[in-house]
């Protein structure tokens, strides 16, 4: 029998046999909910772990309750809430309907909307944080068991109304920001109209804020001149089985199935298919094989016949072919002249013929695959290439060849050193990320620990701008500044690297009960007076002048020593010798933003000087500068604090721990250069050279031995209440006799207390 009758034979059983063979199950034939059990609530459909009944669902966390609206349609809602439910995926999502925050009052400009989950947390990566208005701050903050595990936020403004374009939320009429709250089981989103809309004909002085799924949601400016009538809108959360671990989910997860351990703050785990197979992870049978052989979903060569097993499949060379090794099949030469002794010549021709055939097409696979690779590796390297002209490496370049920039403190690094630093930026290198980017801890082949911080975003018209800030901050030689060593220009959005410091933020010191109580006022007076030193240094010495832009306690890095390390200049300026503000975008931190900025837009030092101020009443009193925990009142830390000392009622929000008979009068004299800090105007504020004099000068009366010294606390009472405050401020910043007596009166500690 010739070999091309015995492949036929084969072809033909190999059918035959398929035709009784279990044919491959869709994903429609396996079961949803448990046998007797509904398995819809209208027109959604309700899987297992969830049910509907008794009996029907994993553990009360699944009850899915299915309610008569008042048109008389079923509709599905999570257990003892109000929240619709859209769809349920066995893989571990829902999606459901969210409240959208809305203020169109004047009077009350406020309004802010909570969606609170008992057993789900809010999926990262799929919905987006959108707010619509003009003149509109909108913030989203997520929390898990009362803790808040992050806050963003976006500002939509807008002066004309031709100037919104429809689809597009790029802070004109609309602003998003993906970056949903971490983990976050319960979120809250807030938003507060800056200004009434005076200046822009047909808009409302409407704002919305909400939390919506990606692909759910389309701006039109009809938003802005319309009352808005949604009241809820889609968005995507994660379910997982809570308090429980892999170790006993033999009873959840059915056949065939994987068990996933989520990495969640109270951890839990799903149940998934095995790799080659399908069907419902939780429900008995559990998964089913797939067959790769019926579906074309495997890898065979056209000259071999595939065979299903369990979980996979396997490739076998069709009759005249055999294994090449590379998992192809290759043609088998046979010599038939021996073997009938005829035709011998024709044959062998045929057969060489096939195989130089073989030979010469592998040989231009070979070379077209060796050409595609080479290509791809020159289209990288004119990629990195044009990158680096576009971010200004050559202008950088010519600099350091000058000699305006120093060689041995501008560094200019690759992309590929950096991305072996940082482990191709894994995830578990990140040590931060906020607003303007992510940063990742890196280690260089010369030893040192770095963080390199990867920006989301630059304007390609700021080119020159950014190189000679790189330049200058990577020459400032500052004890409490952070070492800029250089940057990557080699990526689309360039890359800096930054000294790596060990101990945390100033805000993760002082915002967390067990570390504050650790750390003394001498310790956070001595940090004030170092960020002051800082930026005062930045605004006065530094050639030209720096404005940092983005003063906070997040951006004050502490060493182990608890020594002030100031850092985070991706949103600082240079300031033009010919010009004394800048005309900016609103950027910044809500709670830390300077008033008068927000509503002309023109930078200078004077806006730090007020961010610094909130960082003051953050030492004094260990709170957050934006907190939703509290009343409403007690939201706004900078507003709050002075309505207190308006009051004479400042003892009411310091920290306890910082609070002594010893120190009440340095206590007094930082609260008053705090509110001169935070004075609306910034012609009234101190300069940040004469609030790091003013706190110096504190730090050595507080050394003093006469600070002390009972025979001499009445002079220095005197001193204190009688004379003006210095630097020449004037009336508005000048303390009456009365004012700080009255303060201090307030400020003394009731005997009782035993300090």
């Amino acid at each position: 029998m010739s070999s091309f009758l015995v492949l036929v034979l084969l072809l033909v059983l190999w059918a035959v046999l398929g035709c009784f063979a279990p044919m491959a199950t869709s994903e429609s034939n396996y079961p949803i909910a448990k046998p007797n059990c509904d398995d819809h609530c209208g027109n959604v459909t309700i899987p297992f772990p969830f049910g509907l009944t008794q009996g029907c669902y994993l553990n009360s966390a699944f009850l899915i309750h299915c309610n008569t609206t008042t048109n008389g349609s079923r509709k599905p809602f999570l257990k003892d809430s109000d929240i619709e439910v859209k769809t349920i995926s066995v893989e571990g999502q829902l999606s459901v309907m969210n409240s959208v925050a809305e203020s169109c009052d004047e009077e009350v400009p406020y309004s802010w909307a909570w969606i609170r989950f008992a057993n789900f947390y809010v999926n990262q990566t799929a919905n987006k944080f959108v707010a619509v208005g003009c003149n509109t701050i909108a913030t989203v903050a997520g929390y898990d068991n009362d803790e808040r595990s992050y806050q963003t936020g976006c500002i939509a403004s807008c002066r004309r109304l031709e100037d919104v374009v429809n689809q597009t939320c790029s802070g004109i009429g609309c602003c998003e920001t993906t970056d949903i709250p971490i983990l976050a089981r319960n979120i809250n989103f807030t938003l507060k109209a800056m200004t009434p809309n005076q200046y822009t004909d047909k808009v409302l002085n409407c704002s919305y804020a909400f939390v919506v799924k990606k692909d759910e949601f389309n701006f039109s400016s009809d938003m802005l001149t319309t009352k808005w009538k949604v009241e809820e809108l889609p968005m995507v959360i994660d379910w997982v089985i809570f308090n429980e671990t892999c170790s006993n989910s033999s009873g959840t997860c059915k056949g065939n199935t994987t068990c996933e351990k989520y990495e969640g703050p109270e951890g839990g785990y799903r149940c998934a298919c095995k790799k080659g197979y399908q069907g419902h992870p939780y429900l008995d049978p559990g998964c089913l094989d797939i067959d790769e052989c019926s579906n074309g979903e495997n890898t065979c060569s056209k000259n071999a016949t595939c065979f299903n097993t369990q979980g996979s499949y396997s490739c076998h060379c069709n009759e005249g072919y055999r294994d090449d090794d590379n998992g192809g099949c290759e043609l088998l030469i046979k010599d038939e002249c021996k073997e009938n002794g005829k035709g011998c010549h024709s044959s062998n021709r045929v057969n060489m013929i096939a195989l130089g055939a073989t030979l010469g097409t592998i040989m231009l696979l070979v070379i077209c695959f060796s050409l595609y690779l080479a290509y791809r590796q020159r289209k990288s390297v004119q990629r990195r290439e044009k990158f680096f002209r576009d971010n200004g490496g050559m202008i950088l370049q010519k600099r350091i060849d000058q000699g305006s920039a120093s060689s041995g403190t501008t560094r200019i690094f690759t992309a590929e050193e950096l991305k072996k630093a940082t482990n191709n930026y894994d995830q578990s290198r990140i040590i931060g990320q906020g607003g303007f980017g992510i940063v990742y801890r890196g280690h260089l082949l010369d030893g040192r620990i770095v963080a390199v911080k990867k920006a989301k975003m630059m304007d390609p018209a700021q080119v020159e701008q950014f190189i000679n800030e790189v330049i200058v901050l990577s020459q400032i030689n500052h004890r409490n500044i952070v070492k800029l060593f250089g940057c990557c220009l080699e990526t689309e959005i360039p890359l800096l690297v930054y000294e790596f410091i060990s101990n945390g933020t100033l805000s993760e010191h002082l915002h967390n009960k067990d570390k504050a109580s650790k750390i003394s006022w001498s310790t956070r007076l001595r940090i004030a007076t170092e960020t002051a030193e800082v930026l005062s240094y930045l605004h006065s010495s530094a050639s030209p002048p720096i404005i940092h832009r983005d003063v906070k306690s997040v951006n004050i890095l502490l060493d182990d020593d608890c020594t002030a390390r100031v850092s985070d200049f991706g949103a600082s300026r240079l300031v033009p010798q010919d010009q004394t503000q800048l005309t900016t975008m609103v950027q910044g931190t809500f709670g830390y933003l300077d008033p008068e900025y927000l509503q002309t837009n023109h930078l200078t030092e004077k806006s730090d000087v007020y961010s610094f101020g909130v960082v003051l009443v953050e030492l004094l009193t260990s709170r957050r500068a934006l907190s939703f925990e509290g009343p409403e009142k007690e939201r706004h830390l900078s507003q709050y604090f002075l309505s207190l000392l308006k009051e004479n009622n400042i003892f009411k929000i310091l920290d306890a721990n910082i609070v002594c008979d010893g120190n009440t009068e340095e206590l007094q004299e930082v609260a008053l250069l705090a509110k001169r800090c935070l004075n609306v105007k910034g012609e009234d504020r101190p300069t940040m050279k004469e609030v790091a004099v003013e706190l110096s000068g504190l730090r050595r009366a507080a050394k003093h031995p006469w600070t002390n010294n009972l025979e001499t606390s009445i002079e220095s009472e005197a001193l204190l209440t009688a004379q003006p405050v210095p630097f020449g401020y004037n009336a508005t910043f000048s303390i009456s006799t009365s004012e700080y007596d009255s303060l201090k009166h307030h400020m003394e500690l009731p005997t009782a207390a035993g300090r």
